[in-house]
């Protein structure tokens, strides 16, 4: 029901039951053919405005008036005159509408019937006689009288508007058949009316069209172009009908008895499968994406890029493997954080105090890493190098890229390269596939947030390659300062600015990175912790963290420092500390297990730590801190080998008999350690004869040299040395002096070669209690690098020739009584006349 400013909301063109309708909510309302022309409009009329509705001449209509101006319009006018003039207002929403509020042509009616409602408002059914223009406003309160006059309408002539009239009479029937809830007499009605234009305002007054389509048509007088007008929209509306119904066909056919629930999800997906659309929620998904593009603030051409495939989105289907792919790929562009980035303050004494902190010693790691943050400080925007810290397992190099990020103000993220082979994990995959994703690198920005994260690269060492390609190689622009500001991962396909990432890499050996990816970084050397550091490492963090871990406080678990000493000499031999906090868990589970069995009987007593029950949770022990018990037979040397998890002892043994000359390797020796044996075994055939050695029997004897721990492969350039001394303490049958090791290797001339790792193998041989180590004479400059409490503790000897190597390894008194006297050889292998007389060991 058309309403003017009644206090409920006046009734518009409403929603569909079903398919929408064609006709307006007025399509029940019929005209009266003829009775417009018999009735006598005044030239002055109450003017009613209404809103919502537009009157048209010849048709019934209800209205609802609420108005108290207009209800004192209709107490005063309707006494004297059934005849008022309505019109419609420009904006809906004024409530107290004046003269130019309104149009400038409305219709007069005639009052059919007046009921007044309980609530005060007045309920009417109005005839409409005919069009009129308002002349002039006489009156504007309480309510708008004007003068008008009617206007003359112009009949249309000619064949052309006799087919038009006739096309829209058929077209309107078939509108009227097709539309649901139409009244029954509607077609009858609209047969009967042979007026064009009572036909023309009749189908205007119910055809669903705007308010201002209908007020154009109400102000047309020339019937021929409001008959055309009127055509073309029943045209518009009987295909919109038809459509409909098809699409309502469709639907109906892909639905089963146990769909039902989900019929106007599949209307709407066939509505728009008919538009050649297909969105199952992608319109507020792609709305979404924009809005997080635009926040993200790329460059432009990432933009650029982003928003082509955004376009591409839109016109694919959802079910499309390609949609899902799309989608992903921009929602990963749009959460880069293209200008994201950490508030960075660099405060030094903060970061030495952060340092300091979390890890013990190590001053020269610490102040390189000062020097590193001072430069950052000094220049923001400097492109500083690419660090790498190298050391054995458990020394702290992941945790000093954590204090490195907390000094800085940054976040962190750690990337494990171990075992990685494929460069697709640096570079990405080529959207070419589902399931491609951006490379490593690029995940981890995104989950970080930030465009300037300290990134730590842990394990470069153990990069493999394969058919896939070369991850070593990949990462040579990732850590180049000069390329990495348009790093483009494959899968992105856009430059993205990696040069405000501080890349922090770590590794174990770096004889396994390649010599290119070597150059690209700065390398810091760990070496490893000596025993006393391990202690204030064990006291100062090991303890109190797991002492919080097994739910323990220092009041019911006191460790003494003898216990802990006990762990570290007896129960470890590691280069970092690991093991030794392992060791420490383990005492704390037992005693957290005592306590808890002796709570609520004993109460909780402190337990202290001591050897004994050291020795009781932990078992007996599991390493000899000395060695001397070794070094009693001839063919038993100890030499220092470098591994990637630290320097490590190494004991070579050497055993002869009768034979054919042979010489017999085993306990898995590699390649570099088999050519060393033969040149240890050629050198000292060529000085036998200093040693009164005949060829000849040397000839008829084997030899056999065996590296124990058979299991573990051992292979490595600085064994010459220990093997000529093993083979030279079992010819000459003089042991080697104790608590002595060795390195280096040897040339055919006898010139001891320099080798690598010092720091390393004389920590090593330290904690196995080695108080001599034999040294190349051109690693006489390395020693700037070992451990004070290593040469402290430790005597350095430094060998030119494998002679010196002897005089030091043997004994200088032992070598000139060999030389005077030949050995003789039992079965056994065992040199019958032994030298036992040796030079007093150093103390």
């Amino acid at each position: 029901m058309a309403e003017n400013d009644d206090t409920n909301p006046p009734p518009t063109d409403g929603e569909p039951q079903g398919p929408v309708s064609a006709l307006s909510p007025d399509a029940h309302v019929l005209p009266e053919p003829g009775t417009p022309a018999r009735v006598t409009i005044p030239d002055t009329l109450p003017v009613l405005p209404v809103r919502g509705t537009v009157m048209f001449p010849g048709t019934v209509t209800p209205l609802g008036v609420g108005r108290p101006a207009s209800r004192k319009l209709l107490d005063e006018s309707l006494p004297k005159s059934k005849i008022i003039a309505l019109v419609t207002q420009r904006d809906e929403n004024e409530e107290d509408p004046g003269p130019d509020s309104v149009y400038t042509v409305g219709t007069a009616v005639m009052v059919l019937k007046l009921i007044r409602q309980p609530d005060e408002t007045v309920s009417l059914i109005v005839h409409g006689l005919g069009r009129i223009r308002f002349k002039k406003f006489i009156q504007t309160k309480p309510y708008l009288r004007a003068e008008v006059e009617r206007i003359t309408e112009q009949p249309g002539e000619g064949k052309s508007f006799g087919a038009a009239v006739a096309q829209v009479r058929e077209q309107a029937r078939q509108l009227i058949e097709m539309t649901p809830n139409a009244p029954d007499q509607a077609v009858t009605v609209l047969m009967n009316i042979e007026d064009p234009g009572n036909l023309s305002d009749f189908l205007t007054a119910n055809l669903n069209l705007s308010l201002q389509q209908k007020q154009d048509l109400l102000e047309e007088p020339d019937v021929a172009k409001r008959v055309r007008a009127v055509l073309q929209h029943v045209s518009n509306q009987l295909e919109i009908v038809r459509l409909q119904q098809k699409i309502q066909q469709d639907v109906q056919s892909s639905i089963g008895d146990t769909q039902k629930k989900y019929v106007l999800r599949e209307q709407l997906k066939a509505i728009q499968k008919e538009l050649g659309e297909s969105d199952d929620g992608s319109s507020q998904t792609i709305a979404q994406l924009r809005k997080k593009l635009e926040e993200a603030k790329p460059p432009e051409k990432v933009l650029a890029e982003a928003l082509r495939e955004l376009v591409r989105l839109e016109s694919i289907p959802a079910a499309s493997p390609e949609y899902a792919m799309i989608l992903t790929y921009l929602e990963i562009v749009a959460d880069l954080p293209w200008n994201k980035s950490s508030s960075e303050k660099i405060d030094l004494t903060k970061a030495r105090r952060i340092l300091d902190r979390d890890h013990f010693d190590l001053a020269k790691v610490k102040r390189r890493l000062i020097e590193y943050l001072a430069v950052r400080k000094l220049n923001p925007q400097g492109r500083g190098p690419i660090l790498c810290l190298v050391g054995p397992p458990g020394v702290g190099k992941t945790s000093l890229g954590q204090s490195v990020a907390d000094a800085m103000g940054r976040k962190f993220s750690r990337m494990s390269f171990g075992g990685i082979r494929d460069e697709a994990e640096i570079r990405g995959h080529r959207r070419t596939y589902i399931g491609a994703m951006p490379g490593r690198i690029i995940q981890e920005l995104r989950r970080c947030g930030t465009n300037n994260p300290v990134l730590m690269l842990d394990e470069v060492d153990k990069l493999g390659s394969d058919f896939r390609g070369d991850p070593a190689s990949a990462l040579l622009e990732v850590l180049d300062p000069r390329q990495n500001n348009a790093f483009v991962d494959r899968y992105l396909d856009v430059p993205f600015d990696l040069s405000q990432v501080i890349f922090i890499a770590t590794a174990n050996y770096m004889g396994t990175v390649p010599a290119a990816l070597r150059d690209r970084m700065e390398v810091i050397d760990i070496p490893g912790y000596t025993d006393n550091e391990k202690l204030q490492i064990a006291r100062r963090y090991l303890v109190p963290r797991q002492l919080k871990e097994n739910g323990l406080t220092p009041a019911l678990c006191k460790w003494t420092p003898l216990a802990l000493r006990r762990i570290v000499e007896d129960y470890t031999r590691e280069a970092g500390v690991r093991e030794l906090e392992r060791q420490i868990g383990s005492v704390c589970r037992g005693v957290a297990a005592d306590v808890a069995e002796r709570n609520g009987r004993a109460g909780r007593k402190a337990i202290a730590v001591d050897p004994p029950l050291v020795r009781k949770l932990l078992g007996p022990e599991r390493f000899e801190r000395e060695v001397d018990e070794h070094n009693l037979v001839p063919g038993v040397v100890i030499g220092l080998a470098y591994t990637p998890v630290g320097g490590e002892i190494l004991f070579i043994e050497a055993t002869s008999f009768p034979g054919r000359g042979n010489v017999t390797l085993t306990g898995q020796i590699g390649d570099v350690m088999k050519e060393s044996v033969s040149a240890a075994m050629s050198l000292f055939k060529t000085r036998a004869s200093r040693y009164r050695i005949d060829h000849r029997r040397l000839a008829a004897r084997d030899l056999h040299i065996h590296v124990p721990a058979g299991a573990v492969p051992k292979d490595g350039p600085s064994a010459g040395v220990a093997m000529y001394t093993a083979i030279a303490s079992l010819l000459l049958g003089i042991p080697l002096r104790p608590r002595t090791a060795m390195t280096g290797e040897i040339t055919l001339r006898g010139r001891v070669l320099p080798i690598g790792g010092v720091k390393e193998k004389t920590l090593a041989a330290m904690r196995a209690g080695i108080r001599t180590i034999i040294l190349p004479s051109r690693n006489e400059r390395d020693l700037e690098e070992v451990d004070p409490e290593v040469k402290r503790r430790c005597k350095f000897v430094f060998a030119e020739t494998v002679d010196d190597v002897l005089e030091h390894a043997l004994g200088k008194t032992a070598l000139e009584r060999a030389k005077h006297k030949s050995p003789r050889w039992g079965d056994e292998g065992e040199p019958v006349s032994a030298m036992t007389e040796r030079d007093e060991p150093p103390r």
